[in-house]
Formats: structure tokens, C-alpha cells, sequence
């Protein structure tokens, strides 16, 4: 991989930056499905879905991270990621998860809930349950 591209990448959250520096490669959930960023990408903006982000770095290791939604934008070989969350499926709670999981599904019986939101919980403790387990 050392003849590879690299560009620039970081991921932001609310709580700070958790990753800046050279990347091979971006892979993000985007809202009209998942796709991979490589060095010369054309120029994009989209909105993020609840899933999975893996970042390939120059040595050839994976950083992963469990998001639940936000923004990324590629342009002139840079990504900035701007991440409502994004967390390594080591750091998941996962039994905070199954607590999120189980008051989400609660919520559904009640009727003045926005539907989207409870869906939006579900699908993101359902999230964090699966990335914890494949750590």
C-alpha cells in the first residue's frame, strides 16, 4: 500500500475531534446508501445514516467507528466527517445499548412518539449491539 494515494481525512463530533490525519481510504453509511471515498474523489456532500464508518490508514490498519448520523463532505482530496456520534466498538456499552434498545421499542406503544425518531433510536442501539460484537 505505500504507493497508494493518501488524502487527508479527520472525524468530528460534538465532543471534539476523534481522528485526523492520511488515509488510503473512507468508507461511510451514506443516507442513500454506503459508499468509499479514494484519493481524487469528485467532490460530494451527504448526509450520514445510522451505521458503520472504516477509515484505512497507510499502514495498512482499520479504524472503525459506530455512527449515528451527521454529515460528510469530500473535496479537493479532503474528508471532514461531522458525526452526531462516533464511537470504537470497543468503547460500545453494551448493555447501555440493550437498555437504549428495549426503551425504544417501549416507546413505540406510545402514540404521540415521532415514529421517525423512535426508528432512528432502534436502528442505532441495533447498531451499536452488532459493531460491539464484532470488535
Amino acid at each position: 500500500m505505500a504507493n497508494e494515494k493518501t488524502f487527508q481525512a479527520q472525524v468530528l463530533t460534538p465532543e471534539g475531534s476523534r481522528f485526523s490525519g492520511d488515509v488510503v481510504s473512507v468508507s461511510v453509511p451514506g443516507a442513500s446508501g454506503s459508499f468509499q471515498m479514494l484519493h481524487n474523489h469528485a467532490p460530494i456532500i451527504s448526509a450520514l445514516d445510522v451505521g458503520r464508518v472504516e477509515i484505512q490508514k497507510p499502514d495498512n490498519s482499520t479504524l472503525t467507528y459506530a455512527v449515528s448520523g451527521g454529515f460528510v463532505e469530500m473535496n479537493d482530496n479532503q474528508v471532514t466527517l461531522l458525526a452526531e456520534r462516533a464511537i470504537e466498538p470497543g468503547d460500545i456499552d453494551v448493555e447501555e445499548a440493550k437498555k437504549k434498545l428495549s426503551d425504544a421499542k417501549e416507546k413505540l406503544k406510545d402514540s404521540s412518539a415521532m415514529l421517525s425518531d423512535v426508528e432512528h433510536q432502534i436502528k442505532d442501539a441495533q447498531n451499536l449491539i452488532k459493531m460491539a460484537g464484532n470488535s
